[in-house]
């Protein structure tokens, strides 16, 4: 029997992550290569969130710290460990000035950088979800320092559109990060014996539709009478016949990651207990958003009001979020009587 050809067992034309960045800084006329090396520390601190993740249970270090972050969530001890692995990284790459971490109270500026750039990010979204093996990730928003400024926190109380680029990891039974610096969307998954991230979803785009709805609906009951009739609606038959199917995970990154997979809708509404929204909007919302439009969806609050032109007045500061495939966020917006105007 012949032996089949070693291309045919091998791609050996891979395109990495530092791959992928170098070659679209070259696109750049005015590139300086500082936002390339700022991407290869992200991608750094992922690679080892991510490892130390695998091996946390094998170590006993699992389970609760025994503290509060400053958003009044119980953080587990890789809460604690994931932040530290990401600030030591941000603050060695030499390229950020401002980091707004959701395990810190206020944003950290590194005096002895010379930085130009502004991360807001939530080391380990979904975190209470650990110790069950269900899969978290890393949010990370990206924004450049204003003109003049030497850090300060107006570098990053600013609207969602003056992102320069977003991403988020994600560690399941693999490890796969979605990027975006405003030119689409680029999907790579972490290859463990080469220890490189890999193209895998070159220029993602969501699907217009998919007939799959993403909620904690053991919130309904606080929710208002305008949301819990819109649920209601998604699990009645639809024009195949077919109600919406129900999705919902518990963990932000892996909820979004299937709707960019698949398609679909993903919500966090305000109710009574959290009127302005329980999500972030630095380093959960406004990259999450971003990532979304990049890929052809919609990111909208509960007004109907676009996530990405909202400004917060604080590091910590909350929305409601509806967001995924632009025909399904559109039954959103058509429901509370609202046009989609961007």
């Amino acid at each position: 029997m012949p032996v089949p050809a070693l291309k045919e067992q091998f791609n050996t034309d891979m395109v990495t992550l530092p791959r992928f960045l170098l070659e679209s800084q070259k696109l750049q006329s005015h590139s300086t290569g500082e936002f390339t090396l700022l991407l290869n520390s992200l991608q750094f601190a992922f690679k080892f969130i991510s490892q130390t993740i695998r091996k946390a249970e094998l170590v006993h270090f699992s389970g609760l710290a025994g503290t509060s972050n400053r958003t009044g969530d119980e953080q587990k001890k890789l809460d604690v460990l994931g932040d530290e692995i990401f600030i030591n990284a941000m603050k060695s790459s030499g390229n950020v000035k401002v980091l707004v971490s959701e395990e810190q109270e206020d944003l950290i500026v590194f005096p002895t950088s010379n930085g130009t750039y502004a991360v807001c990010c939530d080391p380990i979204d979904g975190s209470s979800n650990l110790d069950a093996g269900v899969s978290v990730g890393t949010i990370v928003s990206l924004f450049k320092l204003l003109p003049g400024s030497t850090g300060a926190i107006q570098d990053v109380l600013r609207p969602g559109t003056e992102m320069v680029g977003a991403c988020y990891a994600m560690y399941g039974a693999s490890t796969h990060l979605l990027l975006t610096t405003g030119s689409g969307v680029d999907g790579f998954t972490l290859d463990n014996n080469i220890g490189e991230f890999i193209l895998v979803y070159p220029d993602l785009r969501l699907p217009l539709h998919n007939p799959i709805y993403s909620i904690n609906e053991g919130n309904s009951y606080y929710w208002s009478d305008e949301i819990k009739t819109f649920i209601e609606n998604l699990k009645e038959p639809q024009e195949n016949g077919k109600p919406f199917s129900a999705r919902y995970i518990g963990s932000m990154v892996a909820d979004m990651h299937r709707t960019f997979m698949y398609g679909g809708l993903f919500a966090y509404p305000s109710d009574r207990k959290a009127g302005s929204g329980k999500l972030r909007l630095l380093y959960e919302a406004f990259p999450m958003s971003y990532l979304v439009e990049q890929a052809g969806g919609i990111a909208v609050n509960d007004r109907g009001e676009r996530i990405l032109d909202l400004r917060p007045n604080h590091i910590h500061d909350k929305s409601s979020i509806w967001l995924g495939s632009k025909d399904d966020v559109h039954r959103y917006m058509k429901h509370i009587g609202k046009s989609v105007k961007f």
